[in-house]
């Protein structure tokens, strides 16, 4: 499949098309609130004493973040509260008008259903959104959890980075065990010509197809994973020239290595889908087969 999108560029530029055209407004949408928020909590921030911040002093690294976070939690959580609603409708319409087109580019035989895909992304965007709430519900157990109230000791900073590592990977792990559902979806809608509710109960009773899914999903959790690790590598290897690199070049590098990892990880979402397609597709004609050998 990776080898069947390589030779068909025109799914990864339909890809990062609809992908980029949403994403990149965004971005400077997000981008101008943060500095308008910024702005009007200067004094705050200054307040914070984030010129001392250094993690080798973990304790007052803490108690900084705390004084950031208490005054930047307020205008970013009023801010997110209309955005975040409009931002996903907004996802869910391009996703569905994005998606029908890559699928169809690739199979001209699929039917037009972008609003039946827009509304599978919304149920996907939201199932996130829980997600990422139970990781920060997580996040601030094991800060209570590793806190030692009732002495004057410092808190458990090994616990809590444990925990934090732990519960990251584990919410991380599940979605991407989980998530498959609603990557199925949508291909079930096309490929079966179904509703919204028909193709979420028909996603979890597909038989040996199951399993074949889910490894995939889980195996492009990990490449995903890769990929962000690479980034991050890369977005390092200018710090040993710190003395000539540094200004616009090194945000020029920053910012082609992230359009490199947003490239890259969108042809792999390309890969995964044209992969549950064609197993669809095999694991289909092999049932009807072994149907017809057996009425034979």
């Amino acid at each position: 499949m990776l080898g069947e999108c390589r030779r068909r560029p025109s799914l990864l530029l339909l890809e990062l098309l609809w992908r980029w055209s949403f994403g990149l407004p965004i971005t400077l949408i997000l981008g101008w609130e943060g500095w308008r928020i910024y702005l009007a909590a200067t004094a705050q921030i200054a307040a914070s004493g984030l010129s001392d911040f250094s993690l080798m002093d973990p304790t007052q690294a803490a108690t900084i973040s705390a004084n950031l976070y208490a005054a930047l939690a307020p205008p970013v959580a009023q801010f997110l509260g209309w955005f975040a609603p409009l931002a996903m409708a907004g996802w869910a319409v391009a996703s569905g008008l994005g998606r029908n087109a890559v699928l169809r580019r690739y199979d001209s035989a699929l039917p037009n259903r972008w609003g039946t895909l827009a509304a599978l992304q919304l149920l996907r965007a939201a199932a996130l959104a829980v997600s990422v709430w139970i990781w920060f519900a997580g996040l601030h157990w094991a800060a209570s959890a590793t806190l030692n109230t009732s002495t004057d000791a410092e808190p458990n900073l090994v616990g809590y980075f444990a925990l934090v590592i732990g519960l990251s990977l584990g919410v991380f792990v599940l979605w991407a065990l989980a998530s498959w559902v609603f990557s199925i979806a949508p291909l079930l809608v096309l490929l079966e010509d179904c509703g919204i509710t028909a193709a979420l109960r028909r996603s979890l009773r597909l038989g040996p197809l199951r399993g074949k899914l889910v490894e995939i999903n889980f195996i492009m959790g990990i490449v995903k994973l890769a990929l962000v690790i690479l980034a991050m590598v890369f977005s390092a290897t200018p710090v040993p020239f710190a003395s000539e690199v540094s200004g616009p070049g090194l945000w020029l590098w920053w910012g082609f290595v992230t359009l490199a990892y947003c490239a890259a990880s969108d042809f792999f979402q390309v890969a995964r889908v044209v992969a549950y397609l064609e197993l669809w597709k095999y694991m289909g004609s092999s049932e009807t087969e072994m149907r017809e050998s057996k009425q034979a």
